[in-house]
């Protein structure tokens, strides 16, 4: 009887050290799980576009000189990532456009849409003068690619619009990103950004990298505008790249091979960093200008002379 009372003892207490084992095994994994989600959490903290969680001073550009960031802040706003997630605060013109719609107009007037606020910002103009104007908070569904954002203004009339966020750079101040990237900073950068592009530049054979002039004609439009010559020339990794400066300052942006190039300079003529495509043969490029009481884009063509091409420092 004392046996089978001892038996049963002894099998209650190897029972109970099963099950602790066995919660202390659980406890383990779960702890192991947690450090595997850690890690895949750390491993996706930086989104499909490259961008870990923070902020960055980002470009923003629309289709419409109408429609865009306060001359103050020359295109840029804060761009916000958030768990991968996208946004953008951009400080318009005024207090004209009152809403805005992640979308296209017609969406924007269906039941249950959901429109942007507007903030109250002050900007601050070259001059020292403020103003108070409306700001938004724009989800950005991608990064180089135009995405759909309708707004009404104070007509009540909704407008179908296309916005390009591009070019984020670590930083939550405008102004100070603007400051630190003048003269030589503001060079590179528009180099910079233009060797990253998706369009290809050619090489000019016999031509070492470094910086030239070289003649370039334009033809198409109406002939009122013109360009620069003998233009900058930079020959980057063996690729061709010019700096074109046009005889006005309403040019707001250029397209060569559908893509969007926009000014390197906020002051004086219109002059833009672009790829050479073509030698010794016409290069399509399209202008759009805001000379005209609507913004029009018009072709052009544009013929660089190889045999032109002169060293910088020796060009007179």
């Amino acid at each position: 009887m004392k046996f089978k009372k001892l038996s049963i003892i002894c099998t209650c207490v190897l029972a109970f050290a099963f099950a602790l084992t066995g919660c202390q095994s659980t406890g383990g994994n779960q702890a192991a799980g947690a450090g595997t989600e850690a890690v895949s959490t750390a491993e996706e903290s930086v989104n499909a576009y490259g961008l870990k969680d923070g902020t960055y001073v980002a470009t923003f550009t629309t289709d419409n000189s109408m429609f865009h960031v306060n001359e103050a802040n020359e295109d840029m706003g804060i761009l916000t990532v958030e768990n991968g997630e996208m946004t953008i605060h951009v400080s318009l013109q005024s207090k004209k456009i009152v809403n805005l719609f992640p979308g296209t107009a017609e969406d924007a007037q269906k039941d249950g849409a959901v429109l942007l606020e507007p903030t109250e910002d002050t900007v601050t103009y070259s001059d020292g003068i403020s103003e108070t104007v409306y700001g938004f908070d724009v989800p950005v569904p991608a990064i180089d690619e135009e995405f759909d954002l309708a707004l009404i203004g104070t007509k009540d009339k909704w407008y179908d619009h296309k916005v390009v966020v591009s070019n984020p750079v670590p930083g939550n101040d405008i102004s100070e990103f603007l400051s630190s990237n003048t003269g030589e900073d503001a060079g590179e950068a528009a180099t910079a950004a233009v060797t990253e592009s998706s369009v290809e530049a050619v090489s000019i054979e016999g031509v070492e990298d470094g910086e030239y002039t070289i003649d370039v004609a334009m033809e198409g439009g109406s002939g009122r505008a013109s360009i620069t010559s003998p233009t900058a020339l930079s020959v980057i990794d063996g690729k061709a790249y010019a700096k074109i400066e046009w005889s006005s300052s309403n040019y707001d942006y250029m397209l060569v091979d559908g893509e969007r190039f926009d000014p390197i300079n906020t002051d004086g003529n219109s002059v833009f960093m672009i790829p050479v495509t073509a030698i010794d043969a016409p290069m399509a490029v399209v202008g759009d200008t805001t000379a005209m009481s609507e913004p029009h884009e018009i072709e052009y063509e544009l013929t660089f002379d190889s045999g032109s091409i002169t060293p910088a420092e020796t060009a007179e």
